[in-house]
């Protein structure tokens, strides 16, 4: 089963950068300088700044501000740690980055793949303003916690006096945005370079300023050719539906799931509604760790759960809330396609994976 040529598939850990972006950051380099500087140099940056942030508003479909970061995570800091709120709510199966910038955040269970919204309106009923964090697409599963850029949850959050905070590290620059007050966005997920996301906010009023770089919102020295970068993943992607499928590699993809549940597996998703650039795969016979080596041997870079806890013997606290059994949990992988994956990618992938089952059930 030995592949040749390694074969990509986790991309909701991190996809490869576009050579559109790669060649941005280059052309950065050569010419960068801070942007807060006073003197020529400076000024040019400044200009080639702006120019970034102005295409990817444009390419993202967002009228609001954006605030560069460093990545989702601190994107999601600045806005659950500055935003101007009483209090916190999230779902159950939020990003660890969530809960590590607000552990005071009351947990959204989730029921049959959606913030349970009884418990949603009855914690909105309570004092004081909140923000409510829900991601849109998980990255572990593929879920769709929202239906769509309009999701009523939203309406729910805005009528109730609160802020909707929706993180899109995996779906921003492949579908469209949510009608979200504040929304989360990764570099490195959609063809960028690694080390640079965004704070997309509505109205700056909905943050309280510190001063420092980034219209006082985010102190530090801006990584311009990072975000030249970003932008030109972005500008790349578009018109293709963010360049992340094709027509025919989606019509693999739904092959793919039912290959799976024809050939004796699991896709791990609670029978929600799902983003099928995510699928999460459990193999009856084998354990998710013996499933790694095995196709890593084989040429297959996939992952179980999210990259930042794949090393955790602990059972996922995402699949835990979406009601997955344990054991089934400890068998699951996900499997994710990106910009450059293709229709052949996935035939390799099933024929390897029904290989290995065969090979553990005859043991």
């Amino acid at each position: 089963m030995a592949s040749q040529n390694r074969i990509y598939l986790d991309h909701a850990a991190t996809t490869p950068m576009r050579p559109e972006a790669i060649t941005a950051v280059t052309e950065a380099m050569h010419r960068w300088a801070n942007p807060s500087s006073p003197h020529a140099e400076g000024r040019a940056a400044r200009e080639a700044l702006e120019k970034a942030r102005a295409k990817i508003k444009e390419a993202l479909g967002w009228t609001g501000e954006i605030i560069f970061t460093s990545g989702a995570s601190e994107a999601l800091a600045l806005g659950l740690g500055r935003a101007n709120v009483d209090r916190r709510l999230a779902s159950a199966v939020e990003h660890d980055s969530v809960f590590r910038a607000a552990p005071d955040a009351v947990v959204l269970p989730i029921v049959e793949g959606r913030v349970d919204e009884d418990v949603l309106t009855a914690r909105l009923k309570e004092n004081g303003r909140p923000i409510v964090a829900i991601q849109s697409v998980n990255s572990e599963t593929g879920v769709q916690l929202l239906w769509n850029p309009t999701d009523p949850i939203i309406d729910k959050v805005r009528e109730a006096g609160g802020i909707f905070l929706c993180d899109c590290s995996q779906s921003a620059g492949k579908d469209p945005l949510p009608d979200a007050d504040m929304v989360v966005v990764s570099a490195h997920k959609l063809g960028g370079p690694p080390g640079v996301g965004a704070l997309l906010v509505r109205d700056f009023g909905l943050l309280a300023p510190t001063g420092g770089q980034e219209y006082g919102y985010r102190g530090g020295t801006e990584n311009l050719p990072a975000i030249e970068g970003f932008s030109a993943a972005l500008e790349a992607g578009s018109g293709t539906e963010g360049g992340a499928y094709t027509y025919d590699l989606t019509e693999a993809l739904f092959r793919f799931k039912d290959f799976i549940w024809n050939s004796g597996g699991q896709i791990v998703d609670g029978n929600c509604l799902r983003n099928v650039r995510i699928t999460a795969v459990a193999m009856p016979s084998l354990s998710a760790a013996a499933q790694l080596i095995r196709l890593d041997s084989a040429g297959f870079s996939v992952s179980a759960g999210s990259a930042c806890s794949s090393g955790s013997l602990k059972p996922s606290r995402a699949l835990q809330a979406f009601g997955i059994p344990d054991d089934v949990s400890a068998k699951t992988i996900r499997v994710s396609v990106g910009w450059n994956t293709t229709v052949a990618d996935i035939e390799a992938f099933q024929a390897t994976w029904l290989a290995i089952l065969q090979e553990t059930k005859a043991a």
